[in-house]
């Protein structure tokens, strides 16, 4: 980084790119250096649109540029690790887009090659590194809802005709694009080891998983329901329960309001979440924190627990008779 500026270069130019330039040219401290794309014209025409740089027409041009501080993968899933490979070899580091990989495999292969290299990785499942996650953690340290029971987590949009839903070769189905929230929100507020899992899922006429439930049994006496859809919309909330009292999270994969109530569903308050300018700056801020620091992994969302996701989403798949062409069968 120079002079306390992280200089990020953007790989591909979908919707979810756009969104990380918006948020980075709203930032202080984290400007957009460069984005590249398989095509020359449309790295140039983005570049344009929001006033960037450099433009290059090949992922290797930008990753070899020398003055890239962060590389954000924002490529589809099925396509992350070719890319995030040649990064990584090159000494750069990678924020990824979420879903990390196409599966267990290659994440640990990721994984692994930037432990031996010692560079930065991070997964962008983006609500891990909001400021809202530490909030909801202390009240449940600090008893207020007493001791956990049950949590829930739904999420559903009606994208069913989207290739990236409908596809194997681009790693479609609810799971891996929504179905990770639910199973991130679990996991970011309760600690207990998850002793069992019963599933089931509606799949497509293609073979991928367009609704799913999900349910653990964990350590302790609690237990979680996820479900997720790709073929329907929800009310996208999360709830925390415990024996004294429960919380409502209004939307999981981006939260703008907590609702905590004591016994006998008594209100007792409401956070909102201070004005954001997309909810992404948070994984690009702590990619600057880490990097200032010399960390090769983010606190926020670590590598170990990336892959235990990932391996967790292989076995739901696969238990479903969901396959992508990058599986071993």
């Amino acid at each position: 980084m120079t002079q306390n500026n992280l200089r990020v270069g953007i790989i591909a130019t979908g919707w979810i790119a756009k969104k990380a330039a918006l948020t980075i040219q709203h930032m202080e401290g984290v400007t957009c250096h460069a984005v590249a794309s398989r095509s020359f014209e449309k790295a140039e025409a983005f570049a344009q649109q929001w006033g960037i740089p450099n433009a290059y027409g090949s992922y290797s041009e930008l990753i070899t540029a020398p003055d890239i501080d962060l590389i954000y993968v924002g490529t589809p899933h099925s396509h992350h690790y070719d890319v995030t490979m040649e990064a990584i070899q090159h000494g750069k580091p990678c924020l990824v887009e979420k879903a990390f990989m196409a599966n267990y495999e290659q994440s640990l292969a990721i994984v692994n090659a930037a432990r031996e290299k010692k560079v930065f990785l991070a997964e962008a499942i983006w609500t891990r590194y909001q400021p809202i996650v530490q909030t909801i953690r202390q009240i449940i340290k600090d008893g207020r809802l007493g001791d956990l029971r049950l949590l829930t987590a739904s999420i559903g949009y009606s994208m069913g005709d989207k290739p990236r839903i409908m596809r194997a070769d681009l790693c479609g189905g609810a799971l891996l694009d929504l179905g990770v929230y639910g199973i991130n929100f679990v996991r970011m507020f309760c600690d207990a080891n998850i002793e069992h899992i019963e599933s089931q899922c509606m799949k497509s006429d293609t073979g991928m998983d367009l609704t799913n439930t999900i349910s653990f049994n964990m350590a302790g006496g609690i237990m979680a329901n996820i479900q997720s859809s790709a073929c329907c919309v929800n009310d996208n909330q999360g709830t925390i329960c415990g024996t004294e009292g429960y919380l409502i999270v209004d939307n999981i994969n981006n939260p703008q309001t907590v609702q905590v109530y004591k016994r006998d569903r008594v209100f007792v308050k409401e956070i909102k979440v201070p004005q954001q300018i997309t909810g992404y700056e948070y994984q690009f801020t702590a990619c600057k924190e880490a990097l200032a620091n010399g960390w090769t992994e983010s606190p926020y969302m670590p590598l170990d627990e990336t892959l235990y996701i990932m391996k967790m989403m292989d076995d739901l798949r696969f238990s479903w008779g969901v396959y992508y062409p990058m599986d071993k069968r």
